[in-house]
């Protein structure tokens, strides 16, 4: 049997997913507090500019400069797995490729979040 409702009258009712506005605040918050560690990460680039690898690595080893990066780097790969996960939902109309790629999305930005942090913690207690 055909349902002759309109699209508006099989949509009332449903409610919300009640996510959206979560996923969109992380969003906003992740990108301020990127906008704000971008300028602490050109000042950095910036002082070991012309300088060896052992001053990059001396510099990061301050924990100010340890912790900054990898409170840039959680914010980073956070805001890249919201915005991808939009991008996805938004465009993949395949259920299969959808979740496949949800879960890519998630398992790369988590593997990369850790990946960064084991680096960033094995520099700054490097003796």
């Amino acid at each position: 049997m055909n349902d002759l409702r309109t699209p508006l009258a099989r949509a009332r009712g449903l409610g919300s997913g009640k996510t959206g506005t979560g996923h969109f605040w992380v969003q906003r918050v992740t990108a301020v507090a990127l906008a704000l560690l971008i300028a602490w990460l050109v000042w950095v680039l910036f002082s070991i500019a012309g300088g060896d690898s052992t001053h990059a690595i001396d510099v990061l080893r301050r924990p100010w400069n340890a912790i900054l990066m990898g409170a840039f780097l959680v914010a980073m790969f956070w805001h890249a797995k919201l915005g991808m996960q939009v991008i996805i939902e938004d465009y993949v109309h395949t259920r299969f490729w959808e979740v496949t790629l949800q879960l890519l999305n998630l398992f790369a930005c988590t593997l990369g979040a850790i990946a960064s942090l084991f680096a960033i913690v094995r520099i700054a207690l490097m003796a």
